[in-house]
C-alpha cells in the first residue's frame, strides 16, 4: 500500500530542534518522513521523535560525497533509524553534459549502490532538471539508469515537468525503477517548479497513477518558504483534499 510522506527538507531553515518539526508532521497527519540530515540531533531522540508521532522513515537524502567517504557511519546510523531507503539528491549540472560525464556518474553511484545493498540499504537518485540535458538522443536520466543499473530512480515530478517532459509519462516510463515519488508541481511555460496545486500538475490523476503503480512512497516536497509552517499546512491541505 502507498503511504503518504513529508520531505522535511522542505521546513529546512525552521530554528525548532528536529524532533519537534518531526511531531509536527505528525499532527499534519502524514505517513511518514523523509530526512535532509539530522544535523547534530542525537539518533535516539529522532527514534523517540518517530515512535510519539507514529512516523514511519520513507528515506533519507545524503550526498554523494558524503557516501563516498562516510559510507559506514551513514548506514549506521540510518539502520538505527529502520531507513532503509538512501537517495542522492542533487549531482551538478556537469554530470549530465556528455555521455562520458553520464557514465562517471553512474559508475560512481552504482559503487556505493553495492556497497549499500551489503548492509541492506537501497539507493536512489533524486532529479532536478539537469538530468534532462539531451545525451545521445535521450535524457540523460535515462542513460544515467542505464549505466547504474543497480540504483532507483525517486522521480520528482514537479522538476520533471520544468524540464519539459509530461510527468506522469515519464513516471509511466520508468516505473520499474521508482520506488518512491516526490509530489511537485511545476508551471511548464515558466520551466519552473511551483508550490503543488498552483501548476500544471494534475494532482488527481497523479494521487491515482501513484496509488495504482502501487509505489512505496509518494513524498511532498516544497522549495519555498523553508523557514515557515505555512509549507506544511499548505501540504496537510493537500493531503486531506486528494489522499
Amino acid at each position: 500500500m502507498t503511504e503518504f510522506g513529508f520531505q522535511l527538507y522542505s521546513l529546512h531553515d525552521i530554528e525548532d530542534p528536529l524532533p519537534t518539526v518531526i511531531g509536527r508532521v505528525g499532527d499534519a497527519g502524514f505517513d511518514g518522513v523523509e530526512f535532509a540530515g539530522l544535523g547534530e540531533t542525537d539518533v535516539g531522540d529522532v527514534q523517540t521523535a518517530l515512535s510519539n508521532a507514529d512516523l514511519s522513515p520513507a528515506g533519507a537524502h545524503v550526498g554523494l560525497e558524503e557516501l563516498e567517504a562516510n559510507l559506514d557511519e551513514v548506514a549506521e546510523t540510518y539502520r538505527a533509524l529502520d531507513c532503509e531507503e538512501i537517495a542522492v539528491p542533487w549531482l551538478d549540472p556537469e554530470h549530465f553534459e556528455s555521455a562520458d560525464a553520464v557514465e562517471s556518474a553512474g559508475e560512481r553511484l552504482s559503487a556505493v549502490a553495492a556497497d549499500l545493498a551489503d548492509r541492506d540499504l537501497t539507493l536512489h537518485y533524486h532529479n532536478h532538471d539537469q538530468e534532462f540535458a539531451e545525451v545521445g538522443g535521450e535524457p540523460a536520466l535515462t542513460r544515467l539508469l542505464e549505466v547504474a543499473t543497480d540504483l532507483r530512480l525517486e522521480l520528482d515530478l514537479g522538476w520533471a515537468g520544468a524540464a519539459g517532459y509530461d510527468p506522469l509519462s515519464f513516471l509511466d516510463d520508468h516505473a520499474d525503477r521508482v520506488d518512491i515519488v516526490h509530489l511537485k508541481d511545476y508551471d511548464a511555460a515558466a520551466g519552473d517548479p511551483v508550490a503543488v496545486g498552483d501548476g500544471d500538475l494534475d494532482l488527481e490523476a497523479t494521487v491515482s497513477r501513484v496509488r495504482d503503480g502501487g509505489f512505496d512512497w509518494l513524498v511532498y516536497e516544497a522549495e519555498e518558504r523553508p523557514d515557515s509552517y505555512e509549507t506544511l499546512d499548505r501540504a496537510a491541505d493537500v493531503l486531506d483534499t486528494y489522499w
